[in-house]
This record gives structure tokens, C-alpha cells and sequence, in this order.
């Protein structure tokens, strides 16, 4: 039922994706024990040919993990049955159940590593397109939730861009350095399998195109506490993004609208979103199109509150996996099954709120008059710090503090510009003519556009860290 909103991503997290995990890693290892001279000759071709999710019953499975602890040992004996022959000799040899749910775990990983990028990607360029539409947007910026000095929305784009791929080479870096097939037998020692356990890993990682790793790491959890924590940020650079846009399209704001896939540019997500018969069995929502509005007469940011919804549930479950680090000797009690679940939910979580905010961002829409509207709105009062400037060079620094101060309290009761306050106060105007200010110079220092800093130049910087990353990935 919250699949739409909770399984949008490209990988597939599910019992099934599990069980053909698992049987992939099984198969895997008889291909190895086959090629180490282990088993007979055709095992890995017959054990491959069997090892098929669909044919096996999941719901029996977990059955019969209630008298074992696990799933593993139901899943070995069918897989057995349903090879038969010599080649069934093949199945399971050397392995222990945390090695085929460890190894599966890391295939799963993969996908959804590769999954969740893929969308990022997608999600980054969007913002790069922002960045670059909008370098010259002026907005207020806002700190502690008030209102502070100017900024553009190109650089609110940029901030994301650069939280983006960030999380992307996050990403990157677990998918190709932090994988790795875990076979170490009851122990870790592959004590069943003698002289050649070692080899049989090896062979295991190849067939299976995972990394070796020097020894078994059952008990040595940071493997999947670094695969946790890459989603994890993503969900962290994601959410940041759906905040934002969920404060801007607020109506009283009304900077920024969600336009859904397939949407008009002017319209925006509805309050509900029509889910396709096929896209439902995958977990996938179709592409929504503008609904009806809310009773209230708004219309809701599907696509950031899902967004949210999914990366509020990431830190307690990477908090579960990093507790669940600590494991007793040669096989952990309890801590081992208890990773199961949270790993699931972080990796199906993360990549649903990828694909969730590649839909956000690729739909976004800023309304520049509205952006500008508010900026003038406000009086002048976000410009006090560089009118303030200004006048040290006329009066010092802290009586230019202090009128100003005084000034934009009244301008902000009384609704009057700053400008028109500052130039009633007395005795004001003779002392910018002593000191060379003039009425003009005043108005040029409450002019937005003239106190952007550095924003074009950071702008420029990030688009080119963008295209940067994107050129080492296309030539790597």
C-alpha cells in the first residue's frame, strides 16, 4: 500500500530480489567449486540453471527459517532437490548461511548502488540546468527561517548541485572499493574445503564479479555500515533539497511550484497521484500529472514531502546497522539478523528518494516575479548590513550601527521603505554631504543586485565541479 511512495526507486529490495540474491550466490559458488576441480563437472551450469527465484515458494522459505534462524538452510535444501544428480553436491559446499546472505546482500547493493546513482545523476544535471537558468534570480535569503541578505536562486541551485554529487561520489566510491564477496565457512577459516578454501573465495569473487577481500568478514561489519551510510547521505542531500522547496512553495512564499511529469508548465502535483496497474506491481508510481487541489484550495509538493518521508527514516535504521557492529567472536548472537531488515529499508528508502527528487527537480518551477516580488516587499531591511557600511565611512561604526538599526525598526512598523526612514532622520543628510555620500549612493547600497558577493563566481565553480565529475565517469 505505501509502495508508490516508499519503493520509487530502480532497484528492487524485495523478498524476491533477496531470494535471487541468495541463489545467485549459491550458484555462484558451485560455478567456483566447479572450476576448482571441487565438484562435478557441469555442477555450476546444472546448480545455475535451477537457482530461478520464481520457482522457488518465498513464504515456505520463511517457514522454515523459523526452526533455523534464517532462511538460508530451507533455501539450500530445495535448491538441492530441485538440482539432483551428482551436481547437487555442489550446493552450499564449504559455505555457512551468513556467507550466501552476506554475499547476496552485497549483490543487492550493487543494484541499488548503481539504481540510486543513476537518478542522482539525472537529479544533478536538473539542478546544474537551475544553477545556470538562474544565476541573475535575486531572492531573500533567509537564516534561522528570517528573512537575511539578497542571494539568486541559481546559487540555492548550486548548494544543491554540490550536495548531489557529493552524495554521487559517495556512492561511487562503496560501489568500487567497499563490496565484497564474504565466504569464510563456519569460522571463518573454510576449515571444510582444506587447502583450497582461499582459492574457492577467489574464484567465488570472480564468478560472481565481486571483489576478494583479503579474509572473511562476517564478524567485521563495516562493509555494510559504509553501504548504509553512502544512502544515507543521499537521503541527507536529498532532504535538504525537498525542505527547501517545500518552504519556498509555500503560498505565502510561492517561489518555486512542482510540475509533475507529463504536467503543463503551469501546473503543479495534485493531491493524490494515479499509481498505473504495472508501475503498482513494481513498487512504482506512474508519472503523476496535476491533480485537484486540496480541500484548502492548495496544491500539495508531492514529490519533496515523499522526499521526506523517505530520508526521515534513514539515521535510525543506519543507527540500528552501526549498533549492530558489534559482534561476539567467531558469529554474532542476534546482531547479524538484525541488520536484515534495516539494510533492506535503508537501501530501499535512499533509492526511492533518489528517484523521488529526480522527478522534484526535473519539474521545478521558479516564479522569478515572485521571487523578486518578495525581495521588494521587503523594504530595503535585507540590504542594512551594506547601508551600514556605508555610513561607517560618514558617522563610524557604531553610530552607523545604531541608526540603521533604529531606522529599519521603523521602517518595519511602520511599513515605510528604509531608504525614505534613513533619509528623515536629522542631521542625517548633512553628514553624508560632509563626508561625499550622496542620496543616490544610498539608494545604489539598497539595490540587491549590487550585494551578491561571490555568488556567480561560487555558481561557476560548482557547475564546473559538475562537469568535472561527469567527464572522470564518461572517460573511466
Amino acid at each position: 500500500m505505501f509502495g508508490g511512495v516508499f519503493t520509487r526507486g530502480g532497484a528492487d529490495t524485495g523478498d524476491a530480489a533477496w531470494l535471487q540474491a541468495m541463489l545467485d550466490a549459491e550458484a555462484g559458488l558451485a560455478r567456483a567449486l566447479e572450476r576448482a576441480g571441487l565438484a562435478p563437472a557441469g555442477s555450476g551450469a546444472e546448480v545455475t540453471k535451477a537457482a530461478v527465484a520464481a520457482d522457488f515458494d518465498v513464504a515456505e522459505l520463511g517457514r522454515l527459517s523459523l526452526l533455523t534462524g534464517n532462511p538460508v538452510p530451507g533455501l539450500a535444501r530445495a535448491l538441492t532437490r530441485k538440482v539432483g544428480g551428482p551436481a547437487a553436491r555442489a550446493v552450499h559446499r564449504g559455505a555457512a548461511s551468513q556467507d550466501i546472505m552476506d554475499t547476496a546482500a552485497m549483490l543487492l547493493a550493487r543494484d541499488a548502488l548503481d539504481a540510486t546513482r543513476r537518478d542522482l545523476e539525472q537529479a544533478a544535471d536538473a539542478a546544474a540546468n537551475l544553477a545556470i537558468s538562474h544565476g541573475q534570480s535575486l531572492m531573500i535569503g533567509r537564516t534561522l527561517l528570517q528573512q537575511a541578505i539578497p542571494v539568486t536562486f541559481g546559487m540555492v541551485a548550486a548548494g544543491w548541485l554540490a550536495g548531489l554529487d557529493a552524495a554521487i561520489d559517495g556512492l561511487r566510491q562503496v560501489r568500487d572499493f567497499r563490496l565484497a564477496v564474504q565466504f569464510g565457512g563456519a569460522a571463518g577459516t573454510l576449515a571444510s574445503l582444506g587447502a583450497d578454501g582461499a582459492r574457492v573465495k577467489a574464484l567465488l569473487a570472480m564468478e560472481l564479479a565481486l571483489p576478494d577481500p583479503p579474509l572473511p568478514w562476517h564478524t567485521e561489519r563495516l562493509r555494510i555500515i559504509d553501504v548504509a551510510a553512502a544512502m544515507a547521505r543521499v537521503t541527507a542531500a536529498v532532504g535538504k533539497i525537498a525542505r527547501d522547496i517545500t518552504l519556498l512553495a509555500q503560498p505565502e512564499v510561492a517561489e518555486v511550484t512542482e510540475v509533475s511529469d507529463g504536467a503543463s508548465a503551469g501546473g503543479s502535483a495534485g493531491a493524490s497521484a494515479p499509481v498505473s496497474e504495472g508501475a503498482a506491481e513494481r513498487g512504482q508510481a506512474a508519472p503523476r500529472r496535476p491533480g485537484p487541489p486540496a480541500p484548502h484550495g492548495n496544491t500539495n509538493p508531492v514529490a519533496a514531502v515523499a522526499v521526506l518521508g523517505c530520508a526521515r527514516q534513514v539515521p535510525g535504521l543506519l543507527a540500528t546497522l552501526v549498533a549492530s557492529a558489534e559482534q561476539e567472536h567467531q558469529r554474532a548472537a542476534g546482531a547479524w539478523h538484525a541488520e536484515w531488515q534495516p539494510y533492506t529499508d535503508v537501501l530501499r528508502l535512499a533509492g526511492s528518494a533518489a528517484a523521488w527528487t529526480r522527478e522534484l527537480l526535473g519539474g521545478l518551477r521558479a516564479d522569478t516575479a515572485r521571487m523578486a516580488a518578495n525581495l521588494a516587499a521587503a523594504g530595503g531591511l535585507p540590504l542594512a548590513e551594506r547601508v551600514t557600511a556605508l555610513l561607517a565611512n560618514a558617522l563610524g561604526g557604531p553610530q552607523a550601527h545604531d541608526l540603521v538599526a533604529t531606522a529599519a525598526a521603523r521602517a518595519a512598523s511602520s511599513g515605510l521603505p528604509l531608504s525614505d526612514v534613513l533619509l528623515a532622520a536629522p542631521g542625517l543628510e548633512e553628514q553624508l554631504q560632509e563626508a561625499g555620500i550622496t542620496a543616490g549612493q544610498l539608494e545604489a547600497a539598497l539595490d540587491p543586485a549590487g550585494y551578491l558577493g561571490s555568488s556567480a563566481e561560487f555558481i561557476a565553480a560548482a557547475l564546473r565541479a559538475h562537469e568535472a565529475r561527469a567527464h572522470d565517469v564518461h572517460s573511466g
